[in-house]
């Protein structure tokens, strides 16, 4: 199966879609009356000791997130080291920053990276079946902090109403989406199901023009590889339970993170507050909505819960805006960085013999 290299050019249109975000949140502080200089005022007396600290976490985060991966991947026989996940998971990062409805671009990128590294469909199967493990342990943490989240709501802090309200939805959301999830992953019929439905809807719209018998049959081919590879998994709860433990390294980081950026402007913040924030906002960017959900709204909605649960504005909006420094322009540089490295070493990496006699 043979892959086409991605053209490693930046243009104005990467950086587009954050900088919309950016300005639709001043639009929403200007319109609440939010003082921007004495934010920046603020933003100005950060200890950076402790902000620095939350660079680590940002970073630590990534790389307990691709150890989980590694592990996963590594059960199943596709060799590839701690640093190429480390690497691919930044370069997935850095497309969930830049293409709407992110919720399955990290996913597909890197897809798309193994399998250009060792191809067949055999591959890309084993790689789908590692990524759905591990977007099933991500839900089940995030309903873990959703219902954490309501329970501190509902004893320690006595809030009800809106957030609470909208915290139970998004838990009941994300559990039904979970066990469809799993049922879709337990049942082959419902994929294949699915395999066949998509290939005659484009065999309609192509006017079968477009030759997709051997598309088919490498689609079902490694349907029924990721089958096979989720059966594996069922059968090794010992590696399951390795990359779970991992992965919860990785998302208690992540609420870390927002938690010492608090700290840095000397604001000392319950942590059932940026429990309940965090699992809204992951909540909603990992359901695929078909918006983009990587800037603007998420620190509108990051500014408003704080708001919400008792933290003042300008705090709140400070807060919000060294946090996504952290967790969206540091994670988008990084991610460029290791995207523009990658694919510049696949251009300028010399042909194998297979490949000439391919082209």
């Amino acid at each position: 199966m043979s892959m086409v290299s991605v053209k490693p050019k930046a243009t104005w249109k990467t950086v587009l879609l954050p900088l919309l975000g950016i300005i639709a949140f001043f639009i929403y502080l200007y319109l609440f009356n939010i003082d921007i200089p004495t934010i920046i005022a603020l933003a100005g007396t950060t200890n950076l000791n402790i902000y620095l600290l939350a660079i680590v976490f940002v970073i630590l985060d990534t790389f307990f997130f691709s150890l989980a991966w590694h592990f996963l991947l590594n059960f199943l026989s596709v060799k590839l080291s701690v640093l190429k996940s480390f690497l691919y998971v930044w370069y997935g990062v850095f497309m969930d920053l830049i293409i709407p409805a992110e919720s399955i671009s990290a996913e597909i990128s890197k897809i798309y990276l193994v399998t250009r590294e060792q191809s067949g469909s055999e591959t890309s199967g084993k790689v789908v079946a590692s990524l759905v493990i591990q977007r099933l342990m991500g839900m089940g943490l995030n309903i873990i902090g959703l219902l954490v989240g309501a329970s501190i709501l509902l004893t320690q802090m006595q809030v009800g109403g809106v957030v609470l309200n909208l915290t139970l939805f998004l838990a009941v959301a994300s559990i039904v989406f979970l066990i469809l999830l799993i049922f879709f992953c337990a049942h082959k019929t419902w994929t294949m199901k699915v395999i066949d439905a998509a290939i005659r809807f484009l065999d309609y719209i192509s006017r079968r023009r477009w030759k997709l018998e051997k598309a088919r049959k490498d689609v079902i081919e490694a349907a029924n590889i990721f089958h096979d590879s989720m059966n594996q998994f069922r059968r090794a709860p010992k590696t399951v339970l390795t990359s779970l433990f991992f992965n919860a390294v990785a998302w208690l980081l992540s609420i870390g993170v927002a938690y010492l950026v608090f700290l840095s402007i000397g604001f000392e913040v319950h942590w059932g507050i940026i429990i309940i924030t965090y699992s809204i906002v992951s909540a909603i960017q990992g359901i695929p909505l078909g918006i983009p959900f990587e800037a603007g709204l998420p620190e509108i909605t990051m500014t408003a819960l704080y708001a919400f649960l008792g933290i003042p504005y300008l705090i709140s909006a400070t807060a919000t805006i060294l946090t996504r420094i952290l967790t969206v322009w540091l994670r988008f540089f990084i991610g460029f960085i290791v995207q523009q490295g990658l694919e510049i070493k696949t251009l300028t990496k010399p042909k194998t013999s297979n490949q000439v006699s391919k082209t």
